[in-house]
């Protein structure tokens, strides 16, 4: 679209400038409240991509050599600069994603907060010893970044997204290309700009706008980037793998989940039906870690579905202070979750409230969903084993622990599960044997922090983890190095 107004247009970043597209070509990004058209972000060719790739090449030589220590101070001044704008990124982050103003601030916060933490791994970044059983022989081990760090990302949580790939890849002494987000375009350039503002020197941190097609699969294709870190969908997991495996590229994928919440018959219900919601429905339901399936002991099930129901339609829809939830993000996600919902109803599934688009009139032009449960879902159905992405979970009588963790594990899944007990036994029977990479109790199904590993078993992930220190072992090469004393004593 060769049209489009200037002042609209979300270009690339290169080299510590905007740049056009090559091509001249723009997409449509919508606002999720309103249903308007919002902006245009450049839907970058492969050539675009291919000069970013170039940038990030160039800077890398000089940004390695620097020590992490000093790495890690820049990064400290990237996180002072975003706490100095931090209203400005978190109102970014709630008109493009169509969060409440309170969900956008929190969302920054977390993002500043692991920007602090990975500054402080510079510090402690070549840190390992080892003995030898070699008499006079002395090792140690230290890491050394891998070259170009291709980091694609979604747009539930963008700003905290960005913040999860790039220190850490940064700290490491990776130069960065990242490709953002088609539905939060803006949040990434911003990041960009704050980060040139704070002193990252130019080159460091390219970003790349535009669709997982071209640009995505371009970044993942070019044998000049070492390495593709991915969150997102299976599907396109299993892609990544397979054509960055082939050329032996360093591969992390955080994935899809279909998160068990148990609740227990010594649960407090008021206090599970607080965590179950917002499990199930804070983010529009928008979260790899959400709880979208509801596992209830029967003794139980039928008093906390009525306080469950009763606590989703309390729930306020908008984008306003005070406000619950807002919209998905694009209205092709909407109908995708819609007509998920009329599909399990002719299987046999029971509505107990939501599954459809609210009534309001200021919500209509949105892409909004009531908050939904369901119940009665046949064995293997759909909807019980496919994230869908949106304010939606089924409810699921179990008879005991035991039929709650059969069911838990159940899926391809392995992400996230909370369980809800009086009982530490039963926690931590629970917590041994449910497969997945975060176990909580007594709280949500999500919830990490930015010196906590995420990630999850079997489709949910390839077995690395971001954040953390492990996120370090994706981003750096280690090598060992050993010296032997010429005279032995």
């Amino acid at each position: 679209m060769n049209s489009v107004e200037k002042t609209m247009r979300v270009d690339n970043w290169l080299n510590g400038r905007l740049v056009a597209t090559a091509g001249g070509n723009y997409l449509d990004k919508y606002n999720p409240h309103t249903g308007q058209l919002e902006s245009h972000p450049a839907n970058s060719s492969s050539e675009d991509v291919d000069n970013a790739i170039q940038s990030a090449e160039a800077a890398f030589g000089s940004w390695s050599k620097l020590t992490p220590v000093r790495r890690g101070q820049i990064l400290g001044d990237i996180a002072a600069k975003m706490k100095s704008r931090a209203g400005e990124l978190a109102d970014c982050v709630a008109i493009e994603t169509g969060k409440t103003p309170q969900d956008a601030k929190g969302e920054v916060g977390g993002a500043i907060l692991q920007a602090e933490f990975f500054a402080g791994e510079g510090m402690r970044l070549y840190a390992r010893s080892l003995t030898s059983g070699m008499e006079g022989k002395y090792s140690h081990t230290v890491r050394q970044p891998r070259g170009v760090a291709g980091l694609i990302v979604p747009a539930n949580t963008p700003i905290a997204n960005i913040a999860w790939k790039v220190f850490p890849a940064l700290v490491c002494g990776n130069s960065a290309v990242l490709k953002a987000s088609e539905d939060a375009p803006r949040t990434a350039l911003l990041f960009a700009e704050i980060s040139k503002e704070a002193g990252l020197p130019d080159g460091v941190l390219n970003v790349i706008q535009g669709a997982g097609q071209p640009a995505g699969a371009a970044l993942v294709q070019n044998p000049r980037v070492a390495i593709i870190s991915f969150t997102g969908s299976t599907e396109v997991g299993r892609w990544i793998a397979e054509t960055a495996g082939k050329r032996l590229a360093r591969v992390s994928l955080e994935l899809g989940g279909k998160n068990p919440f148990v609740v227990c018959d010594d649960a407090d219900l008021d206090w599970a039906v607080r965590w179950a919601a917002l499990s199930a429905f804070s983010n529009a339901g928008q979260r790899c870690a959400a709880g979208s399936r509801i596992l209830v002991f029967e003794s139980v099930y039928e008093e906390f579905t009525e306080k469950l129901v009763t606590k989703a339609k309390s729930l306020k829809l908008g984008v306003a202070s005070g406000c619950d939830l807002g919209p998905v993000i694009t209205r092709r996600q909407r109908d995708i979750i819609l007509v998920a919902v009329e599909k399990a109803k002719s299987e046999g599934a029971k509505v107990l409230c939501g599954g459809n688009s609210p009534s309001a009139p200021e919500l209509a032009g949105g892409f909004y969903i009531q908050p939904t449960l369901l119940e009665g879902l046949p064995p293997g159905s759909e909807m019980g084993c496919k994230e869908l992405f949106g304010p939606l979970a089924t409810l699921h009588p179990v008879r005991g622990l035991e039929e709650a963790i059969e069911v838990a594990n159940s899926t391809e899944y392995g992400l996230t599960a909370a369980i809800h007990t009086r009982d530490v036994d039963r926690a931590m029977t629970f917590a041994q044997r449910v497969r997945a990479g975060v176990a909580n109790v007594n709280m949500g199904t999500y919830g990490s922090e930015p010196h906590m590993p995420f990630g999850g078993f079997g489709a949910s992930g390839n077995g690395t983890r971001e954040p953390g220190v492990e996120a370090l072992d994706v981003y750096s090469e280690l090598k060992n190095i050993s010296f032997l004393t010429r005279e032995v004593v």
